[in-house]
């Protein structure tokens, strides 16, 4: 593993949005990048808002992050323009080397965005699961079910340390305290149609930080001769 705390690349936008009429009922879906700064509490992002509670916000949903990979992916699956930005995330990190995206992320990563006394922290404690507003949003049927089989979602932040945050802040990986739970793994465990070796399974739900609908995923899923 390399040393940390170890450069990964720089924040280019910051979004928040606000909950409006949506294609089906309302959402706040459409986030759009802040000039300046903006305090991030334990709930996220000081003026951003979520327009269904059950399931988005929350200190286990508090910052979410999209890969630029899975643009990339929806547009030649799909033949689509889809930019950047547009699927609700709030951050989006450009790397100099490989990209920050599923391969490359762990289930209980913590991230630093910028340096000094107001940097912020994140840990990953989940992926994301994506709903139909994605496809309201592209106005195409398949884009939710896709980003899900190929578990492109992105993940969700907790908030380790308030702060604040704007464009253009270095970020760096500053723990990695799970190195074999990167979250393609996790989707790929969840989604597999054979039961999870009991071994393999208790690695994932020894990890305190993930959020225990995964973790219940695979417990419904453990081998049990």
């Amino acid at each position: 593993m390399d040393t940390l705390p170890k450069f990964i690349g720089t924040l280019t936008a910051v979004r928040t949005g606000k909950v409006e009429p949506f294609v089906r009922g309302v959402s706040a879906i459409h986030k759009i990048a802040i000039d300046g700064s903006m305090k991030v509490n334990l709930l996220g992002l000081e003026d951003d808002e979520q327009a269904e509670h059950k399931f988005h916000g929350g200190p286990l949903k508090a910052v979410h992050q999209m890969p630029i990979t899975t643009y990339d992916a929806i547009n030649q699956a799909f033949g689509l323009n889809a930019y950047i930005g547009s699927l609700g995330e709030n951050l989006t990190v450009i790397t100099d080397d490989e990209p920050m995206d599923e391969k490359t992320v762990c289930i209980g990563d913590i991230y630093q965005f910028g340096d000094g006394d107001d940097c912020v922290q994140l840990r990953v404690v989940q992926p994301r699961r994506p709903c139909y507003k994605i496809n309201d949003r592209l106005n195409n049927a398949g884009v939710s079910s896709f980003i899900s089989r190929q578990g492109i979602a992105g993940w969700y932040y907790q908030v380790v340390k308030t702060g604040m945050m704007q464009a253009n802040l270095p970020v760096y990986l500053i723990a990695r305290p799970f190195e074999f739970a990167n979250l393609q793994t996790l989707w790929q465990l969840v989604n597999q149609k054979g039961k999870i070796d009991a071994q393999i399974a208790n690695r994932w739900l020894a990890i305190d930080c993930l959020e225990s609908s995964w973790k219940q995923k695979i417990s419904n899923k453990i081998f049990s001769p």
